[in-house]
This record gives structure tokens, C-alpha cells and sequence, in this order.
């Protein structure tokens, strides 16, 4: 048994520990959350403040001229729509290919598992590289089409890995034996045992993939030469790195329109990342689950 004072100095320890962790958890609220609300004033405040460095936490000389102008452009909207299509189409394609490799590999009764385990595994650590894979894009003919944003990433290794380890880990084998006992093909098997059961890994790898989709551009930079088919994130890279954005109109003189760029590219960020906001509270419960699943590659 602990005596009086090593109980009290064991209690004084826990409240030390305690204080060091809020500490470090208050600091990390800080650094993640001040550039947000830094990006939300600045889209709510006047460009000059913006630029002269007037802005610190909330908004100054307050307007909402760059958040009309990001609405009235057609160049956003049809980036918007673009987005919300590959994001759609991809996830769904990235959902149905993993699920369908996943399953088979789970299995124990899979001849050469172990050894397509390992194929996949490699893809991980060695790939042919950029240059291969937009010669092969190229060689099947979807430079500049709308498969060129959704074929070539259909099955992330990782997620894979994590799906696939999930079947195996959390649904019992002998649940599919009795299955397919009672007559169930394999795809009734997972259409009606496996995937009703796998809502949280779904949920997960939804988020995995949708969030992927809805941020990615370096795709569409080397693949996509047409304007019309430019995701959100591109339209947004032009207006933030290259500055060849052309929505305050031709008759504002050059320091207006630098100055008006600087609010609009804030306000964009901000509807840009209004859908993954919105979506996230309702998955971010599966989420450590779903990381957690991914360590076990047994």
C-alpha cells in the first residue's frame, strides 16, 4: 500500500502532467486555428488592410465585394461543378475497386495470397514515376478527358491495405462459412454479410478518398489542357500562385486589381473548403478507428 505522502506526490505528478498536456494542447489549438481565422477575416476585409498587414483576428473595414465577385464569376462555378463530379465519380469508382480487391485478398482460402499481398505491397515503395505514368495515360488516350482525373489513382495501396484488414480482423470467417453453407455466392456474401457490417471502414474510406479528390490538382496540371474540365483546386492555384485570374473586370487599374486578387483569394479558399467542413463532422467518429485498422497489416 502507498503511504500519505506518495500519494500526495503521485497526485502532484498526475496535475503536473496534467497542466503540461492542456499546455501543449492549447498551443496546438493556437497554431491550427489562428491561419483559419486569419483566412476568414482577411476574406471579409478590406484588400488594403488585408495587404498593409492591419489584419490580425477579426475582420477589418468590412466587405463583402470579394465573396460577389467569386459568386458571379463562371470560371469558379464551372470549377466548382467539375470538382463536385470527380469527387463523386472517383470516390464511387475508388470505393467499388477496393471493396472488390479487399475482399478476395482477406479470404484465407484465396490460392496465392500472400503473394498478391506482397505485389500490392510493393506498389507502395517502388513505382515507374511520374514519366511512365503520363506516357501510359497518354498511350490510352485520356490526356485532357475527365478519365484522366479518375482512372489513374482507382485503388490507393494504403486504403487497400486498410479495408482489406478489416475484413479480415473484424468479421469472423466462420460468419462467411455459414453463409456459404446456407448458399450464398461470394458477391450475395458480400453484398448482404460483408458490407452491412463494414459501415464504419465505408464511412472512412469515403473520407480517404473524397478529401483526395476534392484537394487534387496536380493531376489536372499535367493531364488537362481544356479550361472547361479544370477542377476548383486549379482555377484557385491560378489565382493564388499565378495570379491570372480575371474577375475584377478589365477597366480596374492594375493596384485595384492586385489588391481586390489578395480578398478573393481568401474568399475562395473559404467556399472552397465549405464541402469537406460540412462533411467531416459526420465521418470524423470512424475516423481513429479507421487509422487504427490501418495499423494491423497482419
Amino acid at each position: 500500500m502507498h503511504t500519505p505522502n506518495e500519494r500526495a506526490l503521485r497526485s502532484r505528478d498526475d496535475k503536473i502532467f496534467d497542466a503540461v498536456v492542456y499546455g501543449i494542447t492549447v498551443v496546438l489549438m493556437v497554431l491550427v486555428g489562428y491561419p483559419l481565422l486569419f483566412v476568414v477575416s482577411a476574406s471579409f476585409s478590406n484588400p488594403v488592410d488585408v495587404i498593409e498587414g492591419r489584419v490580425w483576428l477579426l475582420p477589418q473595414g468590412f466587405t463583402l465585394e470579394p465573396y460577389k465577385l467569386v459568386f458571379d464569376n463562371k470560371q469558379i462555378w464551372n470549377g466548382y461543378a467539375n470538382t463536385v463530379f470527380y469527387t463523386a465519380a472517383g470516390t464511387l469508382i475508388n470505393l467499388v475497386l477496393t471493396v472488390l480487391a479487399a475482399y478476395p485478398l482477406s479470404r484465407k482460402d484465396l490460392p496465392g495470397r500472400q503473394f498478391l499481398m506482397f505485389f500490392v505491397t510493393f506498389t507502395m515503395f517502388f513505382s515507374g514515376g511520374l514519366i511512365p505514368t503520363y506516357l501510359l495515360v497518354k498511350d490510352l488516350g485520356m490526356i485532357n478527358t475527365v478519365w484522366a482525373m479518375l482512372l489513374p489513382g482507382a485503388i490507393a495501396t494504403y486504403n487497400l491495405i486498410v479495408m482489406r484488414s478489416f475484413f479480415q480482423n473484424s468479421i469472423p470467417y466462420e460468419l462467411q462459412e455459414s453463409a456459404w453453407m446456407d448458399g450464398c455466392s461470394f458477391f450475395r456474401m458480400l453484398w448482404s454479410v460483408i458490407l452491412p457490417l463494414s459501415k464504419p471502414i465505408l464511412a472512412v474510406m469515403v473520407l480517404f478518398y473524397a478529401v483526395g479528390h476534392w484537394n487534387a490538382y496536380f493531376n489536372a496540371l499535367i493531364y488537362l489542357k481544356d479550361r472547361d474540365l479544370f477542377p476548383l483546386q486549379l482555377i484557385l492555384r491560378e489565382i493564388l500562385i499565378l495570379g491570372q485570374d480575371d474577375m475584377t473586370g478589365g477597366d480596374a487599374g492594375m493596384t485595384e486589381r492586385v489588391m481586390m486578387a489578395e480578398s478573393i483569394k481568401y474568399a475562395v479558399i473559404i467556399v472552397s473548403s465549405i464541402p469537406v467542413l460540412v462533411l467531416y463532422p459526420f465521418i470524423q467518429r470512424y475516423f481513429v478507428k479507421g487509422v487504427m485498422i490501418g495499423s494491423i497489416k497482419g
